[in-house]
């Protein structure tokens, strides 16, 4: 089957995740062009560099602002209206340029994907963690915040009307929705293939570079911690400050006492898979976010806060036991589900 692929380049957990979906669909024969903006592009390319059957597309794409550990709001809005004019000339470009003629479309919460399946009457298949907040039922104490109507509102406009969403997920929440089927966190091999060999340092990962509050707020505390994410590399004291590298965090990650981060839904997934202790803060203003920290903190998992704070996280990290109760999963369920999905199309 031909199919057109979108990977939104907001965060590098759906490149992450395209990856090993994509992988799985060049295994089975497809013929797949991607759509895909941001860092995600340059992941992507890399990885799939030479193979047969499979293409790129550059595409703007939508981004993101933040100040110190919230997400600046009017700065995005500002910022995304400066490039749009630009943005859209290049996606026009894009889509005058495509002369694949697709068979169907799959989408990880992209919209160029998606609107050029619904310009020319494909099916689309929608595969990603955040429809998780309008197509599942969540109980009152989550559903009565105007920051969720808000977060709800705009999941829904984002890809409306696909065939079926498939929605990965380490939580499950009743299913709200038709055509909504709920598998496991999609996790890259490398995850897969780690073995937890818990040690004495602390794995922190921090999206927003410019909250310059923590490594102070690291220092303070009695523990060795290797910090990615910030932009620069050094040793403050007994904080580390490393460069990316993907080998190297994993293993940082693997052999960590427990890891501090975000909210964001693939490193949470990778550590609930490995049963490493998170302790989550989200991103102000990033609902979906503070979502997946409350079912981490429901679930025994970890705990979350909505700010960094020595005594909560000195004590976090002074107290929390390695857990047992997740049953580590593979792709495979996942597979399944959506090579069903195709036979039937």
């Amino acid at each position: 089957m031909r199919i057109l692929y979108g990977v939104t380049g907001e965060g590098m957990g759906h490149a992450t995740r395209s990856r090993v979906i994509l992988e799985h669909l060049l295994s089975c024969g497809h013929r797949v062009q991607v759509v895909v903006s941001g860092r995600a592009h340059k992941f992507l390319t890399d990885r799939f560099a030479g193979r047969p059957n499979i293409a790129f597309h550059e595409i703007h794409g939508l981004h993101l602002d933040y100040t110190g550990n919230k997400l600046d709001v009017p700065g995005s809005v500002l910022s995304n209206l400066v490039e749009f004019p630009k943005g859209l000339f290049k996606n026009v470009g894009v889509y005058f340029r495509m002369d694949f003629e697709p068979q169907a479309v799959i989408s990880d919460f992209e919209s160029w994907a998606y609107l050029y399946g619904v310009n020319h009457f494909l099916p689309i298949l929608s595969i990603d963690n955040m429809q998780v907040i309008d197509r599942c039922s969540h109980g009152p104490e989550v559903e009565a915040s105007a920051d969720f109507d808000l977060a709800r509102a705009a999941v829904l406009s984002k890809l409306p009307g696909c065939r079926h969403y498939l929605i990965t997920t380490f939580f499950h929440p009743p299913v709200a929705k038709e055509r909504t089927t709920l598998v496991p966190p999609i996790l890259r091999p490398e995850i897969l293939a780690a073995r937890r060999e818990p040690g004495a340092h602390v794995t922190v990962y921090q999206t927003a570079k410019s909250n310059s509050a923590l490594v102070p707020l690291l220092r303070s505390m009695p523990y060795e911690f290797r910090v990615y994410g910030m932009g620069r590399e050094g040793e403050e004291g007994n904080v580390r400050l490393r460069a990316f590298s993907e080998k190297g965090f994993i293993d940082d990650l693997r052999t960590a006492r427990a890891v501090l981060a975000g909210g964001g839904f693939s490193l949470m997934s990778e550590c609930v898979n490995l049963r490493i202790p998170m302790y989550s803060v989200p991103l102000e203003k990033q609902f979906e976010q503070e979502l997946n920290a409350r079912y981490l903190a429901a679930l025994g998992y970890g705990a979350w806060a909505r700010h960094w704070q020595r005594e909560p996280v000195e004590r976090f990290l002074a107290e929390a036991p390695p857990f047992t109760s997740y049953v580590p999963k593979d792709n495979s369920e996942t597979f399944a589900a959506l090579d069903e999905l195709l036979a039937a199309l």
